[in-house]
């Protein structure tokens, strides 16, 4: 059985460690704040973006791009986030089990696709797999802007319609609220099914309807990949909280418990001093 001392000791060691994930866990929920107002405040762009490229899509028969138009398939990228750090539960995880599947189900060869990470975590999986990183971004501030990630994107695009592959999907993870995230699978390209958010609106071009979709369609791929960095980062930033709130409560429970055997420790430690004081007492009678 552990002595005093030492269940002391651990009680001690345990209520330090709670202290740091308490402080971790306020510190992931002010960041979540921020980022799941980012992620909000992206969105309408998104919205508006694809209603125009869906209006320009269906309202001119002529137009055409070949980031539009599918191809046969030789080389498939995917473009993975991930977090930079761990203590965030299964964030990394889920990701990095679920693109594995998805490459074991469409691939029978490495030379088949490629990977394009945003995140240390995928990067380093990646690797260790012996997988082709063609591109990768690390150490993206807790609140990126496009400019954090605009080479990735742009080399990702770029890359696509100089054909070094054929088609490009994206995983991350998609924030729903501060205890759910769920692993999203977006298609990047080719951008085959374009529809609109809402109502459709008119638009009248000028200059035609190529030379629009010829500037606005790789901005419109780059901020699909700008928009779910920072879904990811909500995701990342909730994850780390419940991670930390779990592991908070875990070691309160913990603390209740060693107090426990040490209150007990301690009343047969009395208990047996007792005795031997009574036991001595009655020995010199």
């Amino acid at each position: 059985m552990a002595s005093l001392r030492d269940i002391k000791n651990r009680i001690t060691s345990t209520k330090k460690t709670s202290q740091i994930t308490r402080a971790m866990q306020m510190v992931s929920a002010s960041k979540l704040n921020r980022a799941e107002t980012n992620a909000k405040a992206f969105v309408p762009y998104m919205a508006k973006i694809q209603d125009v490229v869906a209006s320009i899509a269906a309202s001119s028969n002529d137009a055409s791009h070949p980031m539009m138009t599918t191809r046969p398939v030789n080389k498939t990228a995917y473009l993975v986030i991930t977090s930079d750090r761990g203590l965030v539960g299964g964030y990394n995880a889920n990701i990095l089990r679920t693109v594995s599947n998805k490459i074991r189900e469409r691939h029978t060869s490495n030379d088949e696709f490629v990977i394009l990470s945003i995140g240390r975590k995928g990067r380093d999986f990646f690797a260790k797999q012996g997988m082709t990183i063609l591109e990768s971004t690390i150490a993206l501030p807790d609140h990126p802007s496009f400019a954090d990630i605009k080479e990735i994107t742009r080399k990702a695009v770029g890359m696509f319609s100089e054909g070094a592959y054929d088609e490009v999907y994206m995983y991350y993870n998609h924030f729903v609220s501060a205890i759910q995230q769920e692993v999203t699978e977006t298609k990047v390209l080719p951008l085959t099914d374009i529809k609109p958010t809402g109502a459709t609106s008119s638009y009248e071009f000028d200059p035609s309807a190529e030379a629009i979709l010829e500037v606005l369609l790789p901005q419109y791929a780059e901020s699909l990949i700008f928009g779910a960095v920072l879904d990811g980062k909500a995701s990342e930033h909730a994850a780390s909280m419940t991670a930390m709130k779990s592991a908070t409560d875990n070691a309160s429970e913990l603390i209740d418990g060693l107090t426990l055997s040490y209150n007990r420790a301690r009343q047969a430690a009395i208990t047996q001093e007792i005795t031997e004081i009574v036991g001595g007492a009655a020995a010199l009678e």
